[in-house]
């Protein structure tokens, strides 16, 4: 596949825990108190009742429950952005948008999430990348990725190769790899 309609990065807790007042703090709490929510637009709050942001929730994907942190539809967003974008998020959750640095890594820390890299070509052709675990480090520690767990879906493994990388922009280039 040479050109993408869909590359969208989603996560789900390998395990949840719900306690108290209803404040989901992935799309996987509120797939499991619903599970005939279609996908869409949901709020989320990954640090408590102060931190609510909008997300994209997919509910029919592999189980459902995946909470979207990159959603690429049709090149409306530019994604050639700086660290602060990255590390803030930037876009609209109802179409393209990246949720954050900060936001997946308050995601990453509280639960352990598997990664689903799934995409779309124009033709309608689709793929998937499964990873069992995922998580990012903090912004002290360049946002370092870690992966592990590929499950391929015919995509291929294109993240392995990045595992231990931190996190690069162009106005703050920080992976170990020649540019």
């Amino acid at each position: 596949m040479t050109l993408l309609l869909l590359s969208v990065l989603l996560l789900v807790p390998l395990w949840t825990s719900c306690s108290g007042a209803f404040l989901p703090s992935d799309c996987s709490d509120i797939h499991d108190l619903d599970q005939s929510r279609p996908s869409g637009v949901y709020i989320i709050y990954p640090i408590g009742a102060t931190s609510g942001v909008q997300v994209y929730c997919d509910m029919e994907s592999q189980g459902g429950g995946w909470t979207v942190f990159q959603r690429r539809l049709d090149g409306s967003v530019n994604f050639y952005r700086t660290w602060n974008d990255y590390k803030t998020g930037f876009g609209n959750a109802a179409g393209e948008y990246w949720l954050g640095l900060e936001n997946v890594l308050q995601l990453s820390v509280k639960k352990r999430y598997e990664l689903l890299v799934d995409m779309e070509d124009f033709s309608g052709n689709q793929a998937f990348t499964r990873y069992s675990t995922f998580y990012i480090e903090s912004e002290s520690y360049g946002y370092r990725l870690h992966v592990s767990g590929f499950s391929d879906g015919g995509a291929g493994d294109s993240l392995t190769f990045h595992n231990g990388q931190k996190f690069s922009t162009f106005d703050k280039d920080q992976d170990s790899l020649i540019s």
